[in-house]
């Protein structure tokens, strides 16, 4: 078996063709993603473009110029934070455990990350955080957006957002665009072409460089650093703009179908081969299929570790789903996140559906497709107030999740800026 196993061993020369590939001068597909890179300057004139629009004096000019009437919300959340209204760790433990809790060593070396996808408009997150106050309950420390970029960015969302969730010390995920709804496959409609989705609708042809260029464009001008990426083409784009310098992230998506550990391996044998001396990556999030068991979590642990990737690659799992249009309900997989939770590191639980008895309760049942709707017609259709309530009830599971955890003498990372 050990011959067998040294089979596998890869010869330096291997490396120096692939080498050969990327440094060729002449070679029309590197050519092409660096003219798009040199659309926004060097590396560094990237970074600093970047840097420059996440400031947030900078992100209130954007909110001032599209929605002024948001610095009202955002200056509100400064002030609560500020004044220390949200519940801390220790009293939020105190309050799942009482007086136990002062006896407990949780472990926070496994601190599981709480997140809630998708947060689509800003009106959203003040609405979050008066019942995080009034209740004692948790803001997440992470959130994922699904919303369509443009009508972001027009009504001003977008500043409003990124400058809130660094208020109050959140990360954020943005989804581009270009992700499979625009077009890209003239071939592809609804439900009649089914088939034709199956190996992906992602960005066929050149839409993996409008990818990038849609990338670069709000990463210099919005300071949007984490992105969604659910297409082996982007991903390696993703990998290769990083090795180059550009201090961009993303995580991939639960739509990129990653339900095993070989998968997982080969993602992540690329995440190293293209990883920078210092052994960072821009893979910062990597979301599984809802499929996945712990075990294959546990498995792709073991190698995440050796390749030097346990604190740079955060597994992300769905602990609850929508109702509608994505899998089988009941869907709930809390019970197994308190299992895996004490003894593998950087795990977030995405909450992308309320608890199911919940949400099976309301007038609108949350819905993945409610993502791809237009901001005009969800308030026409009279689905405004619903779909907020859909959120708010992802973020109550993540809440629970966080509660279950605490149960069990297991950590959790809320929104750090407000939670102490």
């Amino acid at each position: 078996m050990t011959d067998l196993r040294n089979l596998l061993q890869i010869p330096v020369s291997r490396l120096d063709a692939i080498n050969a590939v990327l440094l060729d001068p002449s070679s029309r597909v590197m050519n092409d993603m660096l003219d798009v890179i040199a659309k926004y300057g060097t590396p560094a004139e990237i970074n600093r473009k970047h840097r420059e629009a996440r400031k947030m004096e900078n992100l209130f000019k954007k909110v001032e110029s599209a929605a002024p009437e948001y610095i009202r919300d955002l200056n509100w959340l400064i002030e609560q934070r500020d004044r220390g209204a949200f519940v801390s760790v220790a009293d939020y433990r105190l309050q799942v455990l009482g007086d136990a809790a002062r006896k407990i060593k949780f472990k926070d070396e496994y601190a599981v990350t709480l997140e809630v996808s998708a947060l689509q408009y800003f009106p959203w997150v003040r609405v979050m955080a008066e019942q995080a106050i009034a209740n004692k309950t948790l803001v997440p420390g992470r959130f994922i957006a699904v919303r369509k970029m443009k009508e972001s960015e027009a009504d001003g969302d977008l500043p409003a957002i990124v400058a809130a969730l660094d208020i109050i010390g959140a990360s954020f995920v943005e989804t581009l665009d270009t992700k499979g709804t625009d077009g890209s496959n003239p071939h592809l409609g609804g439900p009649a072409t089914i088939t034709g989705y199956f190996g992906g609708i992602g960005q066929p042809n050149e839409h993996a460089l409008m990818w990038l260029d849609e990338f670069l464009y709000y990463y210099t001008n919005y300071g949007v650093q984490h992105v969604l990426n659910f297409n082996a083409g982007t991903i390696l784009i993703g990998f290769m703009l990083y090795k180059l310098g550009v201090d961009i992230q993303f995580k991939i998506s639960v739509f990129f179908g990653s339900d095993n550990p070989y998968h997982a391996l080969w993602i992540m044998t690329m995440a190293k081969l293209f990883s920078r001396d210092d052994g960072s990556s821009p893979l910062i999030g990597f979301n599984w299929s809802n499929s996945i068991n712990n075990q294959t979590m546990e498995l792709s642990a073991d190698f995440r570790k050796a390749l030097g990737f346990e604190k740079v690659v955060r597994f992300e799992h769905h602990i609850t789903e929508p109702q509608k249009s994505i899998v089988i309900q009941p869907y709930n997989r809390r019970d197994e996140l308190v299992q895996i939770a004490d003894h593998v590191a950087n795990i977030a639980a995405k909450h992308e559906g309320g608890d199911p008895e919940v949400d099976v309760t309301r007038a609108h049942l949350s819905d993945i497709l409610d993502y791809f709707r237009d901001k005009k017609e969800v308030i026409e259709s009279g689905d405004w107030d619903n779909l907020r309530i859909n959120f708010l009830d992802k973020v109550a599971a993540c809440d629970h999740s966080a509660r279950a955890l605490t149960e069990h003498g297991l950590s959790f990372i809320a929104a750090k800026n407000l939670h102490k």
